[in-house]
């Protein structure tokens, strides 16, 4: 996996996405539409989605650069005030910082970050298009595919391996569609958080706070830090650092004790210490690609672990404890109480 990282990546993304458009398809396929024509307007939805996006974010990028000059004096203001603080905590002159932040860029020269620069960019395009491509022809072999997975099974395991098939397709689709919900909705409440606290750009920052929840753990706590930074950088008080802080911790409530049982509910039943480990191990063996799969492709590994006799104690190992009979959750108890 980690040496055909560049050929499984984008294969993995796009069978990923493909589940999630799968049941889309057959929809458009029972109105009248051919395989071919109902697999090619998902794709279409697919990217609109991804504009808007994009969009969204550009716009207020835009407003957000008409500030760049003022941050860029605060920043600098900050690393002189940071200068200062070193040479009188550690002894290291100003003139002694300075030859040392010369000799850690002194092997990278700007032709050599332009070229870096443009073949990630160039990287990111050919796998953009190797992963629509992969999608559409998922959406329109799925059933080809799913009888050449029956027919490496037994007679007597296809209802088991079918059931499977089935099931790891809607956890997939359950999964990344309730989380696709639960983005838009931390937008809006990341967006009115932030524009109450008096955040510049608060949309774009809302926008980016939402996209990262994509990585669990990880990815609200970086959305947080840099939207932290940049309050710092437009010479926020600590009121407003503080209030930046509320709103993550209040939003972080919401999404965990409401948003996700409602939204995204138990799909991908998976224990918070092997969330943890693989996202770690997604991002060492395939970077960002990976920490973003990770939760779904290990979501897959669980239901047929708990469908095959010899892996349901991994099953096990990977799930939650939960105990069905005893209603203890908030929203558990918030329907027991509308019921009485």
């Amino acid at each position: 996996m980690y040496f055909a990282a560049g050929f499984l990546i984008p294969l993995a993304l796009a069978a990923v996405f493909a589940m999630l458009f799968s049941r889309l398809s057959g929809w458009f396929e029972r109105i009248g539409m051919s395989r071919g024509l109902a697999s090619f307007l998902c794709i279409v939805i697919f990217l609109s989605a991804i504009a808007v996006i994009v969009f969204l974010l550009a716009w207020q990028l835009s407003g957000f650069a008409d500030n760049i000059d003022l941050m860029k004096e605060r920043v600098v203001t900050l690393f002189t005030n940071l200068r200062h603080w070193l040479h009188e905590s550690t002894g290291i002159t100003m003139k002694q910082q300075q030859q040392m932040a010369k000799e850690s860029s002194a092997g990278s020269s700007a032709g050599t970050m332009l070229a870096t620069f443009a073949g990630s960019i160039m990287g990111i395009m050919v796998n953009t298009i190797l992963v629509i491509v992969y999608m559409f022809l998922f959406l329109v072999y799925r059933s080809h595919i799913k009888k050449f997975i029956l027919k490496l099974v037994p007679p007597d395991d296809k209802s088991t391996a079918d059931h499977i098939v089935h099931k790891a397709g809607d956890v997939a689709q359950q999964y990344l569609s309730g989380l696709g919900m639960m983005i838009v909705l931390l937008w809006v409440m990341y967006g009115i958080g932030f524009s109450i606290v008096g955040v510049e750009s608060a949309i774009f920052f809302a926008v980016l706070c939402g996209i990262l929840e994509i990585i669990p753990f990880i990815g609200n706590l970086t959305g947080t830090s840099l939207t932290v930074l940049a309050v710092v950088a437009q010479g926020g008080d600590t009121k407003m650092i503080i209030g930046v802080l509320v709103t993550y911790a209040l939003v972080q409530f919401i999404q965990t004790y409401i948003l996700e049982p409602l939204i995204v509910g138990e799909q991908v039943n998976i224990n918070p210490l092997f969330t943890i480990l693989v996202i770690v191990l997604g991002e060492m063996v395939w970077g960002v690609a990976g920490m973003i799969l990770a939760i779904p492709l290990l979501g897959i590994v669980k239901i047929i672990c708990d469908r095959v006799p010899q892996l349901q104690p991994y099953g096990f190992l990977i799930g939650t404890e939960n105990q069905r009979n005893k209603k203890t959750g908030l929203i558990d108890k918030i329907k027991l109480l509308l019921a009485k």
